[in-house]
């Protein structure tokens, strides 16, 4: 009697049985091996290639091929192609509803494995090459910056959506705003008015420069610029209304540490509005524009919030002439992230 309601239950809701016992035997397997789990625990924040996850796990690509093709077909792992190179993302996407709470707890599991000692140092040491390579391309294009961006999306196509948002959010104050990766510091004749405090934030000297000589040029007096990344000491008392990110976040080997690390700076309740590409699939912005990743999923920008601590309070999605789309969020800090909040 209790197996046919169960029954009947799943199949009110639309569900299989049959599907759902093939998932949950796909999820089994897929878990059952140490090195999965700690493919999926590398997958943690991140994306990788075939050639870097075989380089991570000393293993060649036959062998590793194997077991994300297990994890995917347990729906554990989704990949996409760009140009030649085909990447594995973790999906915490079930494929099955009913286990959506197991997967869920599993990724947690995994997530609280420690990582080994040279399985850590080589995805440090992969996070540190693929950060030398952004800066060196931003060192060296500094001199033509809105010319590259403009090829993705215009300035003026984002600009005032961005503004409008910081207008309408539910800031706490307007003392102090941080604007992580200012470029050739076109927004902070946006911010400058509209707080009392501007700090910006650059890792590439060259740009922070560029954005200085503008900044002087528009007679921004309430403007700071400090050299250094989102883990800098000197962030370590500044506690802001509102963070801005626009259009970074893609050329960071890591966005969720970055969004975790601007939660830390953050004033209770603060916003961080963040402007980025949707997924898609024009490889071409790797070597021209210095992408590390091409564009996101809404779902992976809430994710990584969501791990900090943010919470969505508004977006919008801007469609641009030359096929990308772009999505403008806001997020703001909960009540339990407490003083630093």
């Amino acid at each position: 009697m209790l197996h046919t309601a169960a029954n009947d239950s799943r199949a009110q809701a639309g569900e299989d049985p049959q599907d759902s016992t093939a998932a949950l035997a796909a999820l089994c397997k897929a878990s059952g091996d140490p090195l999965r789990l700690m493919i999926l625990r590398a997958l943690r924040q991140d994306s990788f290639g075939v050639g870097e996850l075989c380089s991570l796990f000393d293993m060649r690509q036959p062998a590793l091929s194997h077991h994300l093709k297990v994890l995917a077909n347990a729906g554990l792992v989704a990949s996409r192609r760009e140009g030649n190179s085909i990447f594995y993302r973790r999906n915490t996407v079930a494929t099955a509803p009913a286990l959506e709470d197991l997967q869920r707890e599993l990724l947690a599991s995994a997530d609280a494995l420690p990582l080994p000692t040279e399985l850590a140092q080589r995805l440090a040491d992969l996070q540190r090459q693929r950060e030398d390579n952004s800066r060196d391309f931003f060192r060296k294009s500094a001199h033509k910056f809105r010319e590259q961006q403009e090829l993705i999306a215009a300035f003026d196509h984002y600009a005032e959506a961005v503004a409008q948002l910081i207008d309408q959010a539910p800031l706490p104050g307007r003392d102090l705003v941080l604007e992580v990766g200012p470029g050739d510091g076109a927004f902070l004749a946006e911010l400058a008015p509209r707080f009392k405090r501007v700090v910006a934030l650059d890792n590439a000297e060259e740009m922070l420069q560029r954005a200085r000589e503008r900044g002087a040029e528009l007679q921004l007096e309430n403007v700071e610029y400090l050299h250094g990344d989102t883990r800098s000491p000197a962030l370590n008392a500044l506690r802001a209304d509102c963070v801005v990110i626009n259009m970074v976040l893609h050329h960071t080997p890591a966005p969720g540490d970055i969004l975790q690390d601007i939660a830390n700076h953050l004033a209770p309740a603060g916003v961080v509005v963040i402007s980025e590409l949707c997924r898609h699939d024009q490889g071409w912005a790797r070597e021209n524009c210095g992408d590390l990743w091409l564009g996101f999923e809404p779902e992976e920008l809430t994710q990584w919030a969501s791990a900090a601590g943010l919470q969505e309070c508004a977006s919008a999605y801007l469609a641009q002439r030359n096929g990308f789309q772009l999505q403008v969020r806001a997020f703001r800090a909960t009540d339990q992230q407490g003083t630093s909040a």
